[in-house]
C-alpha cells in the first residue's frame, strides 16, 4: 500500500478539517467526498481536488477507496460506518462514535467481524499539552491522582442551534453541551485521570429555546482508582471562556487550558516549560486548526499501512460516550449512575419526558 486512500462522508463544517489533514499527509490521499447535497459535495471536491458523490452506495463500490471518514450528524455515525465496513472499508468517525451504546457496540462488532479497523477522532489527545501531561502522569511525576476535573465554558448562540433542524435533538444530535462540545474534554479527563466508576449528574436547558437537550450540565465523578472529580459544561458562557482540564496528584498538579499545558507544579522541583493560553476557543467558529487532526490521521495512516490497530479504537472511543450517558442517566433518574452501564435504553424515556425539565 503506497498511499492510504480516503473518502469523506458529509459536507458540514468539520469536513474541510478532515480534508486538510488527509491532504497534508504524504502517504495518504483524498479520493472522494460524499454529500446528499450535490452542490456542496461538488464545491468541496473542487476545493480539495478530488471526486464527489451523492450516492453513498455507489461510492462504496469503488475499489480505490480504503478508508471512509464520517463527518455527519452524530446519530448517523454508526449506520454509515456499518455500511462502509460491510463494503470492506476501514472506518474513521469524527466524535462521538454514535449517540447510544447499542449502536456503538453494533458498529464495533461488525467492524471486527469484517476485519476492518475502526478509529474515533479525538484529536485533542494529540495536542502538545495533553501529550506532555500524559507523559508526566505515566512517569509518576504527579504521584497518585487524587482529583481530576474538566470545565467547558463555551458560548453557542441561538442561531447556532437554529441553523439546522437536527441540532439540539435527541434523535440525531444525541445530546447538548456534553455530547457535542464537552465530549472532547471528558475524553481527555478519563484518558489522563483514568476510568470512571460512577457519576452524579445534573442537566438543564437555560439559555436557549426550541432545543430538546441540555445547554448546561454538572457532575460529581468518582474514578475507579478512588480519585474524585467534577465535570462542568455550558454553552451559555458568553462570549465563550477558557475550557480547562486539571489533574491533582499526591506529588503535584497540572492544568491544561484550551489544550495548552499552562501550569505544572511539582513537589520534586521538576520543571516543565509550560505554554500560555491566549486564544479564545469558546466561541462557535468553523475556523479551527487541522494540526491535531493531521497528527491523528497520520497515526491512522501508519497503522493501516503496517496492518496494526489505529490509535483510539472503537472500544477506546466508546468510553467518553458511556461517561456522558451515565451523566444523562443520573440527571434523569436522580440516582448515582455506575459504570459500566447495562444499556442506554433510558434515552427513549428521557426524550418522551421532554428532557431534564430544568428550564
Amino acid at each position: 500500500m503506497n498511499k492510504v486512500r480516503f473518502a469523506i462522508v458529509g459536507t458540514g463544517s468539520i469536513t474541510p478539517t478532515h480534508a486538510q489533514a488527509i491532504s497534508a499527509i504524504p502517504d495518504a490521499k483524498l479520493i472522494a467526498i460524499f454529500g446528499r447535497s450535490a452542490a456542496k459535495a461538488q464545491q468541496l471536491a473542487t476545493q480539495f481536488n478530488c471526486d464527489w458523490h451523492n450516492d453513498y452506495q455507489e461510492m462504496l463500490k469503488r475499489t480505490d477507496i480504503d478508508v471512509v471518514s464520517i463527518c455527519t450528524p452524530n446519530g448517523l455515525h454508526a449506520d454509515l460506518g456499518i455500511q462502509a465496513a460491510l463494503a470492506g472499508k476501514h472506518v474513521v468517525i469524527e466524535k462521538p462514535i454514535d449517540i447510544t451504546l447499542e449502536k456503538a457496540d453494533t458498529l464495533i462488532k461488525i467492524c471486527q467481524r469484517q476485519g476492518v479497523e475502526l478509529s474515533i477522532v479525538f484529536q485533542r489527545r494529540y495536542s502538545d499539552g495533553v501529550v506532555a501531561l500524559k507523559n508526566l502522569l505515566e512517569q509518576g511525576k504527579l504521584g497518585k491522582v487524587i482529583f481530576g476535573g474538566c470545565y467547558i465554558k463555551l458560548y453557542r448562540s441561538q442561531e447556532y442551534y437554529d441553523s439546522a433542524a437536527w441540532r439540539g435533538t435527541w434523535d440525531i444530535d444525541g445530546g447538548g453541551v456534553l455530547m457535542n462540545q464537552g465530549i472532547h474534554y471528558i475524553d481527555m479527563l478519563q484518558y489522563l485521570a483514568g476510568p470512571v466508576a460512577e457519576v452524579t449528574g445534573q442537566c438543564g436547558t437555560f439559555g436557549h429555546t426550541g432545543i430538546e437537550v441540555e445547554d448546561t450540565a454538572s457532575a460529581a465523578v468518582a474514578f475507579q482508582s478512588g480519585a474524585l472529580g467534577v465535570i462542568e459544561g455550558t454553552t451559555c458562557a458568553y462570549p465563550g471562556l477558557v475550557s480547562r482540564v486539571d489533574i491533582y496528584g499526591t506529588e503535584g498538579s497540572a492544568v491544561i487550558e484550551n489544550d495548552v499545558l499552562t501550569s505544572v507544579q511539582l513537589k520534586s522541583g521538576y520543571e516543565y516549560k509550560v505554554g500560555s493560553s491566549t486564544e479564545n476557543a469558546g466561541v462557535s467558529s468553523p475556523d479551527i486548526s487541522f494540526e491535531c487532526h493531521q497528527r491523528q490521521f497520520q497515526e491512522i495512516t501508519t497503522a493501516l499501512k503496517n496492518n496494526t490497530e489505529p490509535p483510539i479504537s472503537g472500544v477506546e472511543g466508546r468510553k467518553a460516550l458511556e461517561v456522558i450517558l451515565a451523566i444523562y442517566k443520573s440527571a434523569f433518574t436522580g440516582n448515582i449512575a455506575s459504570l459500566p452501564l447495562a444499556d442506554s435504553l433510558f434515552l427513549k424515556d428521557l426524550a418522551k419526558a421532554g428532557g431534564f425539565k430544568r428550564k
